[in-house]
C-alpha cells in the first residue's frame, strides 16, 4: 500500500488521536454531574430514567460501532471521520434543547452514532501509518493520554454546570468536537490512497460476522466482553446516584470519581507487563475473580449492615480496575482466528459487546434503590458466570 508522503510529527499526531478518542468519554463521564438536574427538569417523576441518558448514547455508538469501519474502507478516512462528527454535533445540538426525556434520548442516540466514525477511524489511521511495535507504541502513549479523560471530565462538567447550567454541557461537547476534528481535517492527512478502497457491502459485513461467530473463541470472548461492559456501563450509571444518595456526598463526586479513574488507570499498565508471562486467559480469570470478591463483599455487608463508603469507593475502582484487566485481552483473544478479516472482526465485536453491555446495563440502573445493592448484585451474578465461562469454555 502506498503510505502518504507527509506525515505529522509523533507528538502532536499521538496528541490528535487521543483527543478523538477521548470524545467518547468525555461525552459520558462530563454527564454524570448532570444527571440530578436533567432528572429534575425532564423526568421528575421516575429520575432513575434520568441514567439512560448514558446507555442511549452507548447504544448509538455500538450500532455506529459495525459501519464506521467498513465505511471509512470504502470513502476514505477523513469523510467518514468529518460525516460522524457532524452527526455527533448535530445530536449533541438537538439533546441541549431537548424538552423531554424522550427527545433527549433520541438526541443522545444520534450523538452516539456520530461519535462511532472518531472512535474508530482514528484507530484505523494509526493503523494506515504504523504497524507492529511503532504502532503499539503509539497507541500505547494515546491510551495513556485517554486514561486521563475520566478523571478530568466530571471535574469539568460540575464547573459547566455551575457557571452555565446544565445544558451548556451538550454545547461544550459541540465546542470539543468541532476543536479536535477541525484539527484533524487541517493537519492530517488522507491515510488512505484511493487505489486501496474497497467497496462497502452490507453483505461482507454479514458474512464476516457469520464466519466470527462460527469461531468458539470469538463468541466466548465477545460473551465475556458483553458482561464486562454491562457491569461496566450498570455502575457508570449507577454511580452519580450512589454517591448523592446513598452517602450524601454530591458535592465531592467528581473529586472522588477522578481519584477512582487515575488508579483504574494503572491497570493497563499492570496488563501490559504482567501477560506476556501469565497468558491473556489468566489475566481475565484474575480480572472476573477479582470482581467475584469484591462483589460479594459489597453484596454481603448491604444485606447485613450499611456498605461502608470506603468498602464502596473500593469496589468501584475495581470495577474500572478489572475493565482494564480484560477488555484488551478479550479483544486480542477474540481476534486470533479471524486476522484475515480483522477490520471488520474488530467492528463485529464491538458493536456487539457494546450494544448488549448497554442492553443489561440499563435495567441494572433502573433498579436502583437508593442503596448500592441491586448493582452489587448485578456485578455479582455478571461476574460469577463470566470466570465459569473463562474457567470451562476458554480451555
Amino acid at each position: 500500500m502506498n503510505r502518504p508522503t507527509r506525515r505529522l510529527s509523533q507528538p502532536e499526531f499521538i496528541a490528535m488521536i487521543a483527543a478523538a478518542m477521548a470524545l467518547t468519554a468525555f461525552s459520558i463521564d462530563s454527564m454524570l454531574p448532570a444527571l440530578p438536574e436533567i432528572a429534575q427538569a425532564l423526568t421528575p417523576d421516575a429520575p432513575n430514567r434520568a441514567q439512560l441518558v448514558l446507555t442511549s448514547f452507548v447504544l448509538g455508538m455500538g450500532i455506529g460501532t459495525i459501519f464506521t469501519g467498513p465505511l471509512s474502507d470504502s470513502f476514505g478516512r477523513k469523510p467518514v471521520i468529518l460525516g460522524g462528527a457532524l452527526l455527533y454535533v448535530i445530536g449533541a445540538t438537538l439533546a441541549g434543547q431537548a424538552e423531554s426525556l424522550e427527545t433527549m434520548l433520541a438526541s443522545r442516540i444520534i450523538q452516539g452514532l456520530g461519535v462511532a466514525g472518531p472512535r474508530v477511524v482514528a484507530i484505523a489511521i494509526v493503523r494506515d501509518l504504523y504497524q507492529g511495535r511503532p504502532m503499539a507504541s503509539i497507541m500505547s502513549y494515546a491510551m495513556m493520554i485517554f486514561t486521563l479523560v475520566p478523571a478530568v471530565a466530571p471535574l469539568l462538567g460540575s464547573y459547566i454546570i455551575v457557571s452555565f447550567g446544565w445544558r451548556a454541557v451538550f454545547y461544550s461537547f459541540v465546542l470539543f468536537a468541532t476543536l479536535v476534528i477541525g484539527w484533524m481535517m487541517i493537519r492530517q492527512p488522507e491515510t488512505l490512497p484511493l487505489k486501496a478502497r474497497r467497496p462497502f457491502r452490507p453483505t461482507a459485513i454479514v458474512a464476516a460476522t457469520k464466519e466470527c461467530f462460527s469461531h468458539k473463541v470469538f463468541t466466548l470472548s465477545t460473551l465475556l466482553q458483553v458482561l464486562s461492559f454491562g457491569m461496566l456501563f450498570g455502575c457508570l450509571s449507577s454511580t452519580q446516584q450512589i454517591f448523592e444518595t446513598s452517602f450524601g456526598r454530591a458535592d465531592t463526586f467528581p473529586r472522588w470519581f477522578a481519584l477512582i479513574a487515575l488508579i483504574a488507570g494503572t491497570a493497563s499498565i499492570l496488563n501490559a507487563r504482567l501477560v506476556v508471562r501469565l497468558g491473556m486467559q489468566r489475566m481475565i480469570s484474575v480480572g472476573f475473580g477479582m470482581q467475584i470478591f469484591f462483589s460479594v463483599s459489597v453484596l454481603i455487608a448491604g444485606f447485613f449492615a450499611t456498605v461502608p463508603f470506603a468498602l464502596y469507593v473500593l469496589w468501584t475502582t475495581s470495577l474500572f480496575f478489572m475493565a482494564g484487566l480484560v477488555i484488551g485481552n478479550l479483544n486480542a483473544l477474540a481476534m486470533e482466528p479471524v486476522g484475515h478479516i480483522a477490520g471488520l472482526a474488530a467492528s463485529v465485536i464491538g458493536a456487539v459487546a457494546t450494544v448488549l453491555g448497554a442492553a443489561i446495563a440499563a435495567p441494572i440502573g433502573l433498579a436502583f434503590d437508593g442503596t448500592p445493592l441491586p448493582l452489587a448484585i448485578a456485578t455479582s451474578t455478571l461476574s460469577v458466570l463470566g470466570y465459569v465461562i473463562v474457567k470451562r469454555g476458554l480451555r
